[in-house]
């Protein structure tokens, strides 16, 4: 038996918070339902109001996120064990869209970086040694 679908399931719905499975389940109930879909509607229409429980004030500003320098400080490897330990819970756990949508496009920069890095480091030594190669000799 499946769990109902419920005004904190179409938020988090809503919110990309949702893992695969359900989030193709709430999108088949909002095709065969009129009435999902206008709990949806009434609920989209209340966000648009501006809801102000202590839920949606801490979901809208994200509380629960780490900051984007946190999470760069989380794949370089250098915070303390319980920070480290909360990202990781934050990421892997609850699967925050937001928080992994981060966490990617740092190591996407993270890789670019090092691919720079590395063809200035190749393009210094070639420009370093270019005197010491020998000059072809030229047949007469």
């Amino acid at each position: 038996m499946t769990a109902p679908i419920t005004r904190e399931l179409l938020s988090a719905y809503v919110d990309d918070a949702l893992g695969e499975t359900e989030i193709a389940r709430i999108e088949q109930a909002l095709r065969d339902s009129d009435v999902i879909r206008q709990q949806l509607t009434l609920m989209l229409r209340d966000r648009d109001r501006g809801e102000h429980s202590v839920g949606a004030i801490w979901r809208r500003n994200r509380l629960s996120c780490p900051s984007r320098q946190q999470v760069g400080s989380f794949l370089l490897g250098v915070l303390e064990d319980d920070a480290h330990d909360y990202i990781q819970f934050h990421m892997q756990t609850i699967g925050c869209a937001y928080c992994l949508a981060n966490l990617a496009d740092l190591q996407a920069q993270h890789q670019a970086g090092a691919d720079d890095q590395a063809k200035q480091r190749r393009k210094r030594l070639f420009q370093s040694s270019a005197g010491l190669l020998p000059a072809d000799k030229k047949k007469k």
